[in-house]
């Protein structure tokens, strides 16, 4: 309906994911403007436990969908069955590896606009308004729709506020096909990982080549470590084989916006800003003043890495350690 916004809402074992409830989080104050009702929708196991958390922070409905997100074609389905009877004025879902796998797969199917990465969200003249960069993040642009919109938004773009609704909880059963889906999903292997998720973390470390060797890049995961940060790396890094795939941060990489984004040796590629340059507070530590990182930084240190990091590492555990 008019004013309505669906929500994808991902979760892991009923424990709905950070960047899910930042899109709700969004939502339900658009809502508030637009006069409508924010819904979440929650797919697979899980999905009563998910639902509680749903609604505390502003779905006033949560919809269950039976099928299992892993089986993407099957979700989109779906997804785009419980839009097209639902109708709303955008279906909003995180930036995250599977919304980004989800997004388009739901606009191919309805034929809708799509806007992906938002970092902004609001109302002007009644209508939702989308926020969203372009080339490498040298501008932005505003994107609507006069009929349902989609979008993806970037994690830490709005913060995760509870909102506690009615919640209230329904199963939808939109057709999804069981053939012809051109895959079929034959099992989860699920690798087990204690590391903090890049595009989630609050705060992310990040080395860059000046580190001079993937030894030396025990100074970026000693001060993640203190700050209870993730590790991320430069292009030049991961294509030196020094740091996985997984941690690269840019445009052929992962996008991050934490509250504060800390730069190690990394001269500040566009292609690397474009990945950042969103953060909250950005601080670069260089030796070269002339720097492109230092354009975009919020604080910025002029010195070398190896005398820098270690004191200001020492400098954040003794600030832990007096509470």
């Amino acid at each position: 309906m008019a004013g309505d916004i669906l929500v994808v809402a991902e979760h892991h074992d009923g424990a709905v994911k950070r960047p899910s409830l930042e899109a709700l989080s969004a939502a339900a104050a658009l809502c508030a403007t637009l006069g409508g009702k924010a819904s979440a929708l929650v797919a697979g196991a899980g999905s009563a436990a998910a639902a509680a958390a749903c609604g505390k922070h502003g779905a006033a409905r949560v919809l269950t969908l039976a099928v299992e997100p892993a089986d993407v074609t099957a979700w989109a389905a779906a997804v785009a069955g419980a839009v097209a009877a639902e109708k709303p004025a955008a279906l909003l879902m995180a930036h995250t590896t599977r919304g980004k796998d989800l997004a388009p797969r739901v606009a191919g199917l309805l034929d809708l606009p799509l806007a992906s990465d938002c970092t902004e969200l609001r109302v002007e003249g009644g209508s939702l308004v989308a926020r969203r960069p372009v080339y490498a993040g040298k501008a932005l642009v505003n994107v609507s729709a006069s009929g349902t919109l989609l979008v993806t938004l970037r994690p830490n773009a709005v913060a995760a506020a509870e909102r506690p609704a009615a919640g209230s909880v329904s199963a939808l059963t939109p057709a999804a096909p069981t053939r012809g889906l051109g895959a079929t999903l034959q099992d989860i292997v699920a690798a087990a990982s204690e590391k903090l998720e890049l595009t989630e973390a609050s705060i992310v470390v990040s080395g860059g080549r000046g580190l001079k060797e993937a030894g030396n890049f025990s100074l970026v995961e000693d001060l993640a470590a203190a700050l209870g940060a993730a590790v991320g790396a430069s292009r030049a890094v991961v294509d030196a084989g020094w740091r996985p795939h997984a941690e690269q941060v840019g445009q052929t990489g992962k996008t991050v916006s934490p509250q504060l984004y800390i730069a190690i040796a990394i001269s500040g590629a566009i292609q690397h800003l474009a990945g950042m340059r969103t953060s909250k507070f950005i601080v670069a530590i260089n030796k070269d003043p002339e720097a492109p990182i230092f354009k975009v930084a919020d604080y910025g240190i002029v010195g070398d890495a190896f005398e820098v990091v270690p004191r200001l590492t020492e400098a954040v555990k003794a600030l832990k350690a007096k509470g």
